[in-house]
């Protein structure tokens, strides 16, 4: 049966009767929970509440409907890659995150999110190594997002991109739920489903999600299900503790890996060789639950506190060419069994008028024990390769101080000092030789920023801040010589951003943003070779960029929104071992870059309908260190076409939508494998790909 038959019999069968209307929860509720709410111009990422158009320093916020809207719910790229400075690639890869490129921090991770914190209702999704993974984000489970953009990790360590906090909704109503059912090309489906209430000093949502497709490439399947539960008690006038229960299943996402050019232009849908003949894949299960109490005072006091603990367990078959004898089918497959586990506090005290001290530290640990065998078709056998265990701890106490000396102008200065810890047990002890190793890295971390207020709807402001940014465990365990162990060599980069900039909010909301940074030790990837890549502190960055965005609504029926992001980032110094000789790489962009992004959505509702075209460009990049091999830009760009109707009935609403990513069918390059070994680099985009779905709601 036809994929668009099925999802409307679907449909058809769904009956969704209005609920009867109940008591309003009474004031002593309604009260409490203004802890947990936030007023529209204000954010919390900045670990404390704030004006957006105040703070000095550039905040998005991303509601629910450009997080959602008539788009596939699936990636951080629908609508994180509508902020300016942020350079979103979909990898159309299921084994890999999507990448993420903030200011240059990023740009080097071949898999999973570098150099940003991610947050999940204040709950980490970046482990103490810095490496963030999305597995627990289910983004039909969330209801805002905020994103701070440039160096954070005065406020939360181990960051040199940004931030981006995702929160969900605390219900305010008796009952609600939400049903949406997605089809499309490429064998794709996708339901999710959503139920909330809120009874007397309880609230809670519960969520669930089942992902299924084939795939753009040969060798892409996945499968993938989630379950977020969220529960709210308010306690007395000040308190509310939230706990939230996050899990994630993926039994299959396989990995086709990177193209060479002359596979790319043959065939785009292809896989790499050595992926599918040594069964390149992964399998994972991931459990978080988290804890939080908040405490305010109507005198501005306030505390905050969070425990957190992950287990994640991976099945991660790689067409990594194991030691011993090569073999085109004989792979490694790698299980790792991780344990983390946390804590946050802040605290918030007013001073006198206009100023107050937030005063927190986070504290986290992770463990885990990895074990490598050979494989042979990604089926694993009894040769053992290695077997160690990785931990890493992070303690971060920081101080805050934001001080009003005018009614216009509003100074903030923060700082943070960090200690990020690494062992490594070697359990396997090849040859004899203990490879165990350990490794202490401290930062301190500063920012000071200031604004300066025009009118009610207009301010400019100006900060200076430093970053650090610490090699993940994965890097740390793979040596120069491509031996698993310990590179004790490897050591943090460390980044100052000078940043000025420009706000504005109403009927025209605008930012206009110019920094510059220096990035010194960076961290560069030396080389690749069969999907393992090898790190060292090489190089000097300098990066200068332009990021401006404009939200506008010129009439009652449109809406437009459009973001440029300009990326100046070349080697400011770089010598680069090659064999016996060394090259001079000073003044080479850095790879994996893109100079100019652009997005422009521009939306129209008529009546009952609405209609959306979504535009990107991206420019021509670099994928090695060299300046090589060149990713081609997207031309006049990549169009998306979105179309819905929306109709109530009572209490209840029914969404038809449709839409078409890639409408014109353009090839192009996704992303790229920076200083992939053999000009593997290229990761291709689907073609014209088109889905329909229906979302049924009642409240």
């Amino acid at each position: 049966m036809h994929w668009v038959t099925r999802i409307f019999i679907v449909a058809g069968h769904l009956t969704v009767a209005p609920l009867a209307a109940q008591a309003v929860p009474d004031s002593l509720q309604a009260d409490s929970l203004r802890i947990a709410r936030l007023a529209p111009l204000e954010v919390r990422v900045t670990r404390a509440p704030e004006s957006r158009l105040r703070v000095p320093a550039p905040i998005t916020v991303i509601d629910s409907s450009a997080l959602r809207g008539a788009q596939l719910e699936n990636g951080i790229d629908e609508a994180v890659g509508r902020v300016p400075g942020i350079y979103a690639a979909n990898r159309f890869n299921p084994s890999l995150d999507q990448r993420l490129v903030i200011r240059g921090a990023g740009a080097r991770a071949n898999f999973g999110v570098r150099g940003l914190k991610i947050l999940l209702d204040g709950i980490p999704q970046t482990l103490p190594d810095g490496q963030s993974q999305l597995t627990n984000v289910d983004f039909g489970f969330v209801d805002r997002a905020e994103v701070l953009i440039g160096s954070s990790s005065a406020l939360y360590g181990n960051a040199a991109g940004g931030v981006i906090a995702f929160n969900s909704s605390t219900p305010t109503t008796p009952l609600s739920a939400r049903l949406r059912v997605t089809a499309g090309r490429f064998g794709t489906t996708r339901l999710s489903g959503q139920v909330s209430g809120s009874r007397g000093f309880w609230s809670g949502t519960v969520a669930g999600t089942r992902f299924a497709s084939d795939g753009s490439r040969q060798h892409s399947s996945t499968l993938s299900r989630q379950l977020s539960v969220g529960v709210n008690r308010v306690v007395g006038n000040t308190w509310l503790v939230k706990a939230r229960y996050f899990f994630a299943s993926s039994p299959e996402a396989q990995n086709p890996g990177a193209l060479t050019l002359a596979e790319f232009e043959r065939n785009p849908d292809s896989a790499a060789a050595a992926n599918i003949l040594r069964g390149a894949d992964k399998s994972v299960r991931q459990h978080q639950i988290g804890l939080t109490a908040i405490h305010t005072t109507t005198t501005g006091r306030s505390f905050e506190a969070t425990l957190y603990g992950i287990t994640r367990g991976l099945d991660n078959p790689l067409a990594t060419a194991p030691p011993g004898p090569p073999s085109a089918t004989v792979g490694t497959f790698s299980a790792i069994d991780r344990k983390v586990g946390g804590a946050r506090i802040a605290t918030i005290w007013p001073l006198w008028s206009g100023t107050r001290l937030s005063v927190g530290a986070d504290v986290q640990t992770m463990r885990d024990d990895r074990v490598n065998r050979r494989s042979r078709g990604g089926v694993t056998t009894d040769t053992l390769t290695a077997e160690q265990r990785e931990t890493a701890t992070e303690v971060g106490p920081y101080v805050s101080f934001h001080w009003e000396p005018t009614a216009r102008i509003l100074m903030t200065a923060t700082g943070r000092y960090d200690r990020v810890s690494f062992r490594v047990a070697d359990r396997f002890r090849a040859g004899g030789v203990d490879r165990s190793g350990t490794k202490a890295m401290s930062a301190a971390s500063g920012s000071v920023g200031a604004s300066l207020t025009l009118g009610r709807n207009a301010a400019v402001f100006g900060s200076i801040a430093s970053a650090f940014e610490s090699p993940t465990t994965t890097e740390l365990v793979n040596q120069a010589n491509g031996t698993i162990g310990f590179n004790t060599d490897l050591g943090p980069q460390r980044a100052t951003t000078i940043e000025v900039g420009l706000k504005t909010t109403g009927k025209v909301t605008a930012s206009l943003g110019l920094y510059r940074t220096a990035v010194k030790d960076a961290l560069v990837q030396a080389r690749e070779q069969d999907g393992r890549a090898f790190f060292e502190n090489a190089a000097q960055l300098g990066i200068r960029g332009v990021e401006a965005g404009v939200q506008w609504r010129p009439a009652s029926w449109l809406s437009v929104l459009a973001s440029y992001t300009h990326t100046d980032a070349t080697f400011a110094k770089y010598l680069s071992r090659n064999g016996a000789a060394t090259d001079t790489l000073t003044g080479k962009q850095v790879p994996g870059i893109p100079r100019h992004s652009f997005r422009g959505v521009a939306t129209i509702t008529v009546a009952r309908f609405g209609f959306e075209w979504d535009q990107q460009i991206v420019s021509q990049f670099f994928a090695d260190d060299r300046n090589t091999v060149a990713i081609p830009g997207w031309g006049a760009g990549v169009a998306s076409i979105r179309g819905w109707y929306q109709a109530r009935i009572g209490h209840s609403a029914v969404r038809p939508f449709v839409s078409v990513n890639n409408a014109w069918g353009r090839r192009y390059v996704a992303a790229a494998t920076v200083n992939g070994f053999g000009g593997r680099v290229f990761e291709p985009a689907p073609g014209r790909w088109a889905f329909v779905g229906i979302e049924l709601g009642v409240r």
